[in-house]
């Protein structure tokens, strides 16, 4: 009978045809995911060719923007820069972004590290009143932004663009460096403190280096911000000298006898270059510090 036990076949059982579906779902799944990422990729990368073929196009209209000009010319990029004051837009762009992104890096990270390490009076009701102002989008305090810049003689003035960017991005970085910094080790402080370190030693030669990531997402973040603002600009600034890349692109295409679509493709293209290298570059950074405020914010 035990002979007849082991020459038995085993019985017919369920493994084996899961053995061989389990290759052919995961087959079927990497299928759906490239194709969805091909799709993604199509409708992110279209109108950037358009906008780029746009700016290589003969002539100023819409109708004669291909995508892929037969006869593409570099001639608007040339007017941009003879025929318009997209430089001084540009720097004046530059000079708000720089301003924003250093005062937000150090504001940022001062109260993070306060928030998270210094215990005093109010510190709850703080971290509070800075959760709740996350809630409100910036153009609702327009009229008393408006009304502020007017009786500080601000109106016209880039730092006080720069100064109001600031402002309103500064509750989500407090946050954002807070969570990280109370994630850092206690004890990093703790031995620093019973070598004779002060608070400001601790946070400038200890913690400081360790917030790099996060510190660079933040500059990254708020250096982009301010290129694409077009709300606070077009409440505070007045001058034409003064205008930002965002307000003279609007006013190339919005004048009724100045609608120049493939110049303002042209603009739309300088001003991506620089954000795009600096994502390029910058891009272990930034997933880094992206990741670290998901798990620790």
């Amino acid at each position: 009978m035990t002979t007849q036990l082991a020459e038995r076949p085993a019985p017919s059982g369920t493994a084996a045809p899961r053995g061989r579906r389990k290759p052919r779902r995961e087959g079927l799944s990497t299928v759906l995911i490239h194709l969805e990422l091909a799709v993604v990729a199509a409708i992110v990368i279209f109108p950037l060719l358009w906008v780029v073929g746009a700016s290589l196009s003969p002539g100023d209209g819409l109708g004669e923007v291909s995508p892929f000009p037969s006869e593409a010319t570099i001639a608007h990029y040339a007017d941009l820069f003879t025929e318009t004051s997209y430089g001084r837009w540009y720097l004046n762009s530059l000079y708000v972004a720089v301003f924003n992104m250093a005062g937000s890096v150090v504001l940022a990270a001062i109260c993070g590290y306060v928030f998270s390490r210094v215990k005093f009076k109010g510190r709850k009701a703080g971290l509070l009143s800075i959760l709740i102002l996350q809630m409100f989008p910036a153009f609702l305090a327009a009229i008393a932004v408006y009304m502020l810049f007017l009786n500080f003689g601000l109106l016209d003035s880039l730092t006080g663009l720069a100064l109001v960017s600031i402002a309103g991005a500064l509750p989500y970085n407090i946050w954002l460096m807070k969570g990280y910094t109370d994630n850092l080790p206690a004890s990093l402080d703790e031995a620093a403190a019973i070598d004779g370190a002060g608070r400001l030693t601790i946070f400038a030669r200890i913690i400081l280096p360790l917030m790099r990531p996060m510190l660079t997402f933040v500059a990254i973040t708020q250096f982009t911000l301010p290129w694409m603002d077009f709300i606070l600009p077009r409440l505070v600034l007045q001058s034409a000298d003064k205008q930002t890349v965002a307000l003279g692109l609007f006013n190339m295409i919005s004048s009724e006898y100045a609608n120049s679509y493939t110049t303002f493709a042209a603009g739309a293209v300088v001003l991506a270059l620089p954000i795009t290298v600096l994502y390029i570059v910058l891009q272990r950074y930034l997933v880094t510090g992206a990741a670290a405020g998901a798990e620790k914010g």
